[in-house]
């Protein structure tokens, strides 16, 4: 029973959702299947549904038939045009002048052409029109003039009219015959023979022509140069001094608005600058350059300078007769019989010289007067072979131009041997100048021996050529090679400074390549000096194992330090080279004992660096004052510390504890205040007694100094006076201000006026500041209940915005879904139209097959009726 029921109710509700219409009832109950009723999983009171119930096949067969009342026509008729439209610019505009809308409407024409058709025709000339017509056939002329316009030759008439009506018409006749045969003779073409030839005495004419208008412009010039200078005297007339004043005085002052107008027309414009240049660009034109200034050298070197001005050829005309020629060198050699055969000199030269290979410089320096003697014996050969006939004048004259002869060889030599002198110079010059490109050695050893041995000056351009020549930007491997050039540089520093006297200007030097190195491989460089801080705390390391204590490294490693700081940022709050570089420091300061005056110097050293180091970031380094507190126990005669505490490595009383007391008062006396060179820790073995008490002195200076760069440094700190008590207590009640000298005591009175002159900053503790916290109080917790599936509230203007929002959205959707639909259904109609072609082809060529095939069998037939007959 519930199942009719339920199909009933289905009924009743496609019946209300169609309509009262009887086919529509008719259908819904012959298929109920088309029904789509939309079920809701809470039926809510009160709120009414409106697509609870939908009829999709109906709606599709509606959708359908709009589409092919709409769209389906539109597709149909999209190529179809039946409607004139005129497209000319401002036809229907009366605001614009026909001469606009022409250049408009050309304007238009040329865009249209270069866009389609003249897009690759690069010799395509435009056609000029104007109202219509084309220019090129207007400037023709070939207008064809009425009879009625003719107006200059109206009532005039003309030979032949008056022949033919007054004069017969036979001789009208004869002189038409004539005047045919003339203009067949003269429209008769030219061959391109005659044309030429024409246009040879055309061009000939012409040029006749200008020359005799040159000559006669030439002639009137002259004379017109002739006749002024006749006159020019009778004008020359100089006016006296008074009219010039007067006229002076009328003349007006310009005005300043014209002046500054006059200056700006004079001032100079701004002009454009050439680009600057990459770097790559730089470093390129820097190789090219010393490559060329090196190839100059080696060519000096070689000696080929003159040579190669002598080779380039001077230009010779083509009518030169080569009157002036001159060989560069006399080829001529001398001839002369030795046992009845035939010898030249310069072979006999060669065989002597053969012959003679271990002959000293001085024979060899004889070989100009070997020759001059051979010379003579030639010329006494020539005189004895000559015929006994000749006078004696002749002989004379023979031995006259011979002496001449012989003078002007011994000039050429002397020149030669000059020239050979200046040129054996330049050579040597050009050996001992500096190459101009060098390669990166691949070694220390190479680098060693490039540097080692030179001044300064030729060191410091040795390396900037083989940073300029082997520029990364320039080659693929020169950045690897550079890199490893820094490494070597550094170890080629440190071994300046193990050399005794150490060479401390040509390391300060050498610190500028160094840091253009630094700039351009920083991880390269930080790498290298990691590793050198590496193994001098590794090497630290061993000698406390071993030794139980350790020493202050030597003079190489204390500049790397220096040379560290240089480098590198150091005011970072950590480095990856720098904070390595200040764990050495501090372990120096208090592994390495102190036990000479060079172990005082050092840690003076590495106490200078500290304060360098942290100037900028104000670190406070607590090894430092600990050091600087040693160093003033090791000045005071009473080993009993009272206020202060020493730290290792130093002791309140031992072998070295009085290191710095000096007690000599002559010494004292004789003390001048110097800066201490680095330079004195190799030389200090060698001192006298007084200078190592002015020694001792002038580290005590050093220390005194520290403390007020200290003093200033931790001014700021809360807890300087705590941190400065011990140096304050050192200073005050232990050290003998009294026997020092005055130099020295100033210096004591300042340290310790910069000591007590600070003042206490200190600061009450205070309890943080914390927000109070509330009392507990027990108010009602309301929570907003949101309602799902309803807008939220708000204001009217926030509603209306998300009311449009929602609509847009719907509409957007649906939309989107009938553009969808329309390309469906255009798709199904494309492909109707292939299928319709398809089948009328394959019924047509189905047709034809049938139509050949009952040809062919009608063909047969005959052929077979035929073969009975």
């Amino acid at each position: 029973m519930g199942k009719p029921t339920k199909q009933r109710r289905k009924g009743q509700v496609a019946d209300r959702a169609k309509g009262s219409s009887g086919a529509g009832t008719a259908l819904v109950k012959n298929n109920p299947f088309e029904v789509k009723v939309n079920k809701q999983k809470f039926n809510i009171l009160g709120r009414r549904t409106k697509h609870d119930v939908g009829l999709p096949g109906i709606s599709r067969s509606k959708a359908v038939k709009k589409r092919t009342q709409t769209l389906l026509k539109e597709y149909k008729e999209r190529e179809k045009s039946n409607v004139f439209k005129d497209k000319r610019f401002g036809e229907y505009n009366t605001k614009i002048s026909p001469e606009e809308k022409m250049m408009k409407r050309f304007t238009l024409e040329r865009q249209q052409n270069h866009e389609k058709k003249s897009i690759y025709n690069l010799n395509e000339d435009d056609e000029l029109t104007h109202y219509g017509q084309s220019l090129a056939d207007i400037e023709k002329l070939n207008d064809v003039i009425d009879s009625d316009s003719d107006t200059e030759e109206r009532g005039i008439l003309s030979a032949e009219l008056t022949a033919a009506h007054f004069g017969g018409g036979g001789g009208l006749l004869r002189r038409k015959a004539l005047t045919g045969e003339q203009d067949e003779e003269e429209e008769k073409p030219k061959s391109r023979k005659e044309l030429i030839e024409e246009l040879i005495a055309k061009s000939k004419q012409e040029k006749r022509e200008r020359q005799t208008q040159r000559e006669s412009a030439l002639e009137l010039t002259e004379k017109l140069d002739t006749n002024w200078k006749e006159i020019q005297t009778l004008l020359s007339h100089k006016t006296p001094k008074s009219e010039r004043k007067v006229k002076e005085e009328e003349k007006p002052k310009p005005d300043e608005y014209d002046m500054i107008v006059r200056e700006l027309g004079f001032e100079m414009k701004a002009q454009p600058s050439d680009r600057m240049k990459t770097e790559e660009e730089l470093a390129k034109e820097e190789q090219e350059r010393l490559q060329k200034l090196e190839a100059d050298r080696l060519r000096r070197m070689h000696g080929k300078d003159e040579q190669e001005n002598k080779k380039k050829p001077k230009h010779m005309s083509a009518d030169d007769l080569a009157d002036g020629f001159i060989l560069d060198k006399d080829d001529r050699r001398l001839l002369s019989y030795k046992g009845g055969k035939l010898s030249v000199g310069n072979d006999e030269e060669e065989g002597g010289n053969e012959e003679e290979e271990g002959e000293s410089e001085e024979e060899s320096e004889g070989e100009p007067g070997g020759e001059d003697e051979e010379e003579a014996i030639v010329e006494e050969d020539d005189a004895t072979d000559s015929p006994s006939d000749l006078e004696s004048d002749m002989g004379s004259e023979e031995e006259v131009t011979a002496n001449e002869e012989q003078k002007e060889k011994h000039k050429g030599n002397e020149e030669r041997l000059q020239s050979e002198e200046e040129q054996n110079a330049k050579i040597e010059a050009a050996r001992s100048e500096l190459p101009y490109t060098f390669t990166v050695p691949e070694s220390y050893e190479k680098l060693k021996s490039l540097l080692f041995g030179r001044i300064v000056e030729e060191q410091l351009v040795i390396l900037e050529r083989i940073q300029k020549c082997n520029h990364p930007s320039l080659a693929v491997g020169n950045k690897a090679k550079l890199e490893k050039l820094f490494g070597f540089l550094l170890e080629y520093i440190g071994e300046l400074a193990t050399v005794e006297p150490p060479e401390l200007k040509t390391i300060d030097k050498l610190v500028l390549p160094l840091y253009s190195l630094c700039q351009m491989f920083p991880e390269a460089a930080s790498n290298s000096v990691k590793l050198v801080l590496q193994d001098a705390a590794h090497d630290m390391q061993e000698m406390i194992e071993v030794k139980g204590r350790a020493t202050f490294p030597g003079l190489d490693m204390l500049i790397y330090l220096k040379i560290t700081a240089i480098l590198f940022p150091t005011s970072d709050f950590w480095h990856p080279v720098v904070t390595p570089a200040l764990v050495y420091m501090s372990q120096l300061l208090t592994k390495c004992q102190v036990m000479t005056l060079q172990d005082v110097v050092k840690g003076l050293f590495v106490c200078c660096l500290f304060l360098e180091y942290v100037s900028l970031s104000q670190r406070f380094i607590p090894e430092l004052i600990n050091f600087i507190v040693g160093i003033l126990h090791l000045s005071i005669p009473q080993k009993r510390p009272h206020g202060y505490i020493l730290v290792h490595p130093f002791r309140p009383a031992g072998k070295n504890s009085e290191l710095l007391l000096v007690s000599d008062k002559k010494d004292m006396e004789t003390w001048k205040k110097q800066n201490l060179p680095l330079s004195i820790v190799t030389r200090l073995k060698e001192s006298s007694k007084t200078e190592m008490n002015h020694f001792r002195l002038s580290c005590l200076a050093v220390c005194l100094d520290l403390i007020k760069k200290c003093a200033a440094l931790y001014e700021s700190l809360s807890s300087f006076h705590e941190i400065m008590q011990p140096i304050r207590v050192l200073l005050t009640e232990h050290i003998p201000v009294s026997e020092y000298p005055e130099q020295l005591q100033e210096l004591y009175q300042n340290a310790l006026k910069e000591l007590e002159d600070k003042g206490k900053h200190y600061t009450p503790l205070v309890c943080e500041k914390k927000k109070p916290v509330p009392l507990k109080l027990y108010m009602p917790k309301i929570v907003k209940v949101l309602e799902f599936g309803r807008k939220q509230g708000g204001s009217k203007e926030e509603q209306e915005r998300k009311r449009l929002i929602h609509k847009h959205k719907r509409e957007f959707k649906g939309a989107v879904r009938e553009i969808r639909k329309d390309n469906q259904f255009l798709a199904r109609m494309q492909l109707s139209e292939i299928m319709e072609r398809d089948s009328d082809r394959k019924r047509k060529v189905k047709n034809l097959f049938n139509s050949l095939a009952t040809q062919e069998g009608e063909w047969k037939a005959m052929k077979r009726k035929k073969f009975k007959n």
